[in-house]
């Protein structure tokens, strides 16, 4: 299905498994000259969703840590420009504790990898014990880990309209990237997850919506599309196909129309 994407985010391994079939250079090679011939500019992976740097369980913890390793070796083999990470959750400990054990896992697993891929902190909607709902936390990770020049952020909308922000709204959204600025700055954010949001305003639910038909409505995305302080920051859709498996390429086309006409 020819979309037309500019960016794509991939999987480089199952990602509900902790081991993965090796890469093998032929398939490395073909990757990268697939992707120079495209017209697709930045490509990013998201890590496998069992990892927890957080965990509290050692065999758990040690598991992670090492999928962690592996992923960005692959991340590396294969030129990607980021590995998108969800922090991890605290189950149980609190938060300090978890997010000292998040930065402590991050150096652990970057003192290992002699790549350059950026492993790029994902805020979440703040369901139960996950850490990353509060802007202030990825900072703090950041802050506490001693190859924090390997870090960067993606920020996923539907998390943070789900954990509190109200960025619908257009005093929302202006005070929404005043805190980015002020936690772990602008600079750092390096991908963008455009989602809607199937529940409402600080539901703490990670439910994703096709662009424009959830709780958060058209405006957000057009401001989205139309900041000049996120032009050259890939953004990805993570939205429902939906049944006639057409979702992401109205989603696209409503993305590009909202960039079209501009700001209202």
């Amino acid at each position: 299905m020819d979309l037309g994407c500019e960016t794509i985010q991939i999987f480089v391994k199952n990602n509900n498994q902790w081991n993965g079939k090796p890469l093998v250079d032929e398939e490395v090679e073909a990757f990268r000259n697939a992707r120079q011939a495209s017209p697709i500019g930045p490509v990013v992976a998201h890590a496998s969703y069992l990892i927890n740097l957080a965990a509290l369980n050692p065999e758990t913890l040690e598991k992670s840590r090492v999928s962690l390793t592996d992923e960005l070796d692959r991340c590396d083999r294969l030129g990607l420009d980021g590995l998108v990470l969800h922090p991890g959750a605290h189950v149980g400990a609190g938060e300090t504790a978890g997010i000292d054990l998040v930065a402590r896992s991050l150096d652990a697993v970057l003192s290992k990898t002699r790549g350059s891929t950026p492993v790029l902190l994902e805020n979440t909607a703040g369901q139960g014990t996950v850490l990353g709902h509060d802007l202030a936390q990825l900072a703090e990770i950041i802050e506490r880990c001693e190859h924090s020049s390997r870090l960067g952020v993606c920020l996923d909308t539907c998390h943070a309209f789900a954990a509190g922000y109200a960025v619908h709204e257009p005093d929302g959204y202006d005070s929404f990237w005043e805190e980015v600025e002020a936690t772990v700055g602008l600079a750092a954010v390096r991908c963008l997850h455009l989602n809607d949001s199937l529940k409402p305003l600080a539901s703490r639910r990670d439910r994703h919506a096709n662009a424009g038909s959830g709780e958060m409505g058209e405006e957000v995305f057009r401001r989205l599309m139309n900041d000049p302080a996120l032009a050259r920051v890939p953004m990805i859709l993570e939205t429902p196909r939906g049944e006639d498996g057409e979702g992401h390429r109205r989603d696209l086309d409503l993305l590009r129309r909202l960039r079209e006409t501009g700001v209202s």
